[in-house]
């Protein structure tokens, strides 16, 4: 939690070890005394953090305000119960990525929007077939990619990631019994990584990476417009979409009268460019992205769990109405 609550610095420069330590004392917690008995205490964290985090407080009404605005809707408008809403369903996140880990999240549970039938590419995919990329977002519970393992009968699934922590995460996700859904750190592209991604997708191994995270590395981002602003997206799924020359599909996971709903929508057939405009589609599949985004934003407002300074190059607020 202290990582996505921070503001100013990069987000992947946050250090992981309370989010670590919360997680594992939550997990404990659920296992003693069950999910019901432990809400009250996890919401009673998270108005320490509401309360003391006044940064993360002006951002997230940075994003209500700008999604008011683009989508004409003033009902969105900012108010402080909407912003501490806000902060209680990244509780109500943290609570269900437990059940996720722990396998009691079950296809019954979890209603897959499909309208293009990605699913039996999964299922194809496990007798010959090339895998794919899945570009996941932190809008929602991107952990539910992990019932995407599942309603695929269990196609290998591989979640890049830019976090430093990777081996601890994996270890906790071992320790509360996740052990189809694999975290590869890919802070570089490099050759080697390369070869390792190409090899997993020829075994027919299907890639998620998110999409609305830019790296550590400046090079590796392009500035598109989002809800209305300039805003720093990352190259890196469609740079190895490229590369890899396979197919691309948005994976969104949201929470909608108490039940999950996993979006499933085509986006590249086949990623590629030609010679000198590899900057220019790149720049276009973006904008195609964060206009997606955008749409999908207003389906679940709240869940929008990117606390930090996501338009880095906006005009930030004077003084914090809190």
């Amino acid at each position: 939690m202290n990582e996505q609550i921070a503001s100013q610095r990069h987000w992947s420069t946050q250090k992981e070890r309370g989010s670590l330590f919360l997680m594992r004392l939550t997990a404990l917690s659920v296992r003693l005394f069950g999910r019901r008995l432990l809400a009250p205490v996890l919401y009673l964290i998270v108005l320490y953090f509401f309360v003391s985090a006044r940064s993360a407080r002006r951002h997230i009404r940075q994003y209500q305000r700008y999604l008011a605005a683009w989508s004409g809707n003033p009902a969105l408008q900012p108010t402080l119960g909407s912003v501490f809403g806000q902060f209680i369903a990244f509780a109500d996140n943290l609570l269900d990525r437990l059940d996720v880990w722990r396998g009691r999240l079950r296809f019954e549970q979890v209603q897959l929007v499909d309208p293009s039938g990605i699913r039996p590419r999964l299922l194809r995919s496990q007798h010959g077939g090339r895998g794919e990329i899945l570009v996941v977002t932190h809008l929602g519970n991107p952990d539910v990619c992990r019932a995407m393992a599942e309603l695929g009968e269990q196609v290998p699934l591989n979640v890049l990631v830019h976090n430093r922590h990777v081996a601890q995460f994996n270890r906790l996700l071992g320790e509360a019994g996740d052990r189809s859904m694999r975290l590869i750190q890919v802070s570089e592209l490099d050759t080697a990584m390369m070869m390792d991604l190409s090899q997993r997708v020829e075994r027919g191994e299907w890639l998620a990476i998110a999409g609305d995270r830019v790296p550590l590395h400046d090079g590796r981002r392009v500035t598109v417009n989002f809800l209305g602003h300039p805003a720093a997206f990352p190259q890196g799924p469609w740079l190895l979409a490229g590369l890899l020359r396979c197919p691309v599909n948005l994976l969104c996971c949201l929470k909608v009268d108490g039940r999950y709903r996993i979006h499933l929508d085509p986006f590249l057939d086949s990623a590629g460019w030609e010679r000198g405009r590899r900057d220019a589609a790149i720049a276009g599949w973006v904008q195609r992205y964060a206009d997606h985004l955008a749409t999908q934003c207003l389906l679940a407002p709240q869940q929008w769990f990117n606390f930090y300074d996501y338009w880095q190059n906006a005009s930030a607020e004077a003084t914090d109405a809190n």
